[in-house]
């Protein structure tokens, strides 16, 4: 996997979403989890965030989460499926039978 900056998230279970602090707020990517699959379904951004390489790290980071909780991962939001196509060393994280 390549090199990313380490960013602190915070894995809220209780809301089903990872977690960022940002200046303007938090910055979450929420989740569902069936069968060792982890569903990222929303990124969620504060009113008139738009720095595109803060959250392409916080996904970064998080591949890397779902790499070491040995899951796999389903890129339901269709930001996350383009993370996908322009990172494609992510996507062996991907389940069997799911092309991008």
């Amino acid at each position: 996997m390549e090199a990313t900056i380490k960013l602190e998230i915070k894995d809220n279970t209780f809301a089903q979403q990872f977690e960022t602090k940002v200046e303007s707020g938090i910055i979450s990517v929420e989740y569902s989890i069936q069968e060792k699959k982890l569903f990222l379904t929303k990124i969620n951004v504060p009113k008139d965030y738009n720095d595109e390489e803060f959250i392409t790290n916080f996904l970064k980071n998080i591949m890397e989460i779902a790499n070491e909780k040995k899951a796999r991962v389903v890129p339901i939001h269709p930001k996350i499926v383009v993370f996908f196509k322009k990172n494609p060393i992510y996507k062996e994280l991907l389940p069997a039978g799911i092309r991008i």
